[in-house]
């Protein structure tokens, strides 16, 4: 007799067949873990709309988390009930006290500050920055460059399913496109060893090992910034070569930040926010940088209007220099 699946495997199985991120998957369980738990380990199917106004109401009051946390936490308990106890909310009209969203001016560096950091990294790690700042790529979008995306005839970086579901391109910085041609014959070589090793497989968006089985082992798949071992993937268990783990360039952009002494928070996100407001600076329009960044609405990109206005603001004189 087939036993029933536990209901986390259940969501699990249903972000994988929507193709849903490892990331969003380990959240989205963990939130509806937590919702679980605050109830009294009670199944969400004898709750509704008011467990879920009880819960989103605690994350804002008692644990005072950011709206974006709030949202991720109702976005996961939406995809539970939805998706796969088969519930429809659209008319429940879910009312909970929301946590305060608060409208933030990002923080960007000079261009003298962006060198100072590139001259404290080396290596990948270096060469990873100059791509994320020199073509206003999300992290995510820098390490899951594979060999393919590059067209050096034409100068241009394709971004595939970004975070705004957009596929867009990018000119191609030239003053890194020897470095990037090196970087491929590296990561060729590594192939040719993987391949010798009984492994070289990569992992496939979406359903297109499905279509091409063999493409997983195509040079062309590989990524151009992958990790220095090979390893197990979480999902399928199959050891392969997966790009470098966002944690690691994080702490390397931290220790080279450190080593400029700069006061700003840097974050991988600051280049891309940089290469936006630099781009404005140098009289580039708008719907252009709109464009690069792979943003739905111009509303998104006139944020970095707002950080340029600031900066040319007239200098304001205290009263003590009076």
């Amino acid at each position: 007799m087939q036993m029933k699946k536990k209901l986390l495997d259940l969501v699990r199985d249903k972000i994988r067949f929507k193709h849903y991120s490892v990331k969003t998957e380990q959240s989205y369980t963990g939130w509806i873990k937590q919702y679980i738990f605050f109830h009294k380990k009670k199944h969400p199917i004898e709750m509704g709309k008011s467990e879920i106004e009880e819960f989103l109401t605690y994350l804002a009051v008692k644990r005072k988390v950011s709206p974006t946390t709030q949202n991720q936490a109702f976005s996961a308990l939406l995809f539970l009930y939805t998706q796969v106890l088969g519930m429809d909310l659209s008319n429940e009209n879910i009312q909970a006290l929301r946590a305060q969203e608060r409208k933030h001016i990002p923080v960007v560096l000079t261009k003298d500050e962006v060198q100072k950091i590139l001259e404290n990294l080396t290596g990948i790690y270096q060469l990873i920055v100059y791509l994320m700042y020199g073509c206003g790529l999300r992290m995510s979008e820098a390490l899951n460059i594979r060999i393919k995306d590059i067209d050096f005839g034409f100068d241009k970086l394709y971004i595939w399913d970004s975070k705004s579901l957009k596929d867009r391109t990018v000119p191609l910085p030239q003053v890194i496109k020897q470095r990037l041609l090196a970087q491929i014959d590296y990561v060729k070589g590594i192939h040719i060893k993987d391949i010798k090793d009984g492994y070289g497989c990569v992992c496939m968006p979406h359903a297109y090992e499905k279509k091409s089985p063999k493409a997983k082992f195509e040079t062309k798949w590989q990524y151009i910034f992958p990790m220095t071992k090979v390893s197990k993937d979480p999902r399928s268990d199959i050891i392969r070569r997966h790009h470098i783990h966002p944690k690691t360039l994080g702490r390397n952009i931290k220790i080279a930040a450190q080593k400029a002494n700069l006061n700003k928070r840097v974050t991988s996100h600051i280049f891309r926010h940089s290469y936006a407001t630099h781009l404005l600076q140098a009289g580039i329009d708008l719907r252009s940088i709109q464009e690069f960044l792979g943003h739905k609405s111009v509303e998104t990109t006139m944020i970095y209007t707002h950080v340029v206005s600031e900066m040319n603001k007239v200098k304001l004189i205290s009263p003590l220099d009076f």
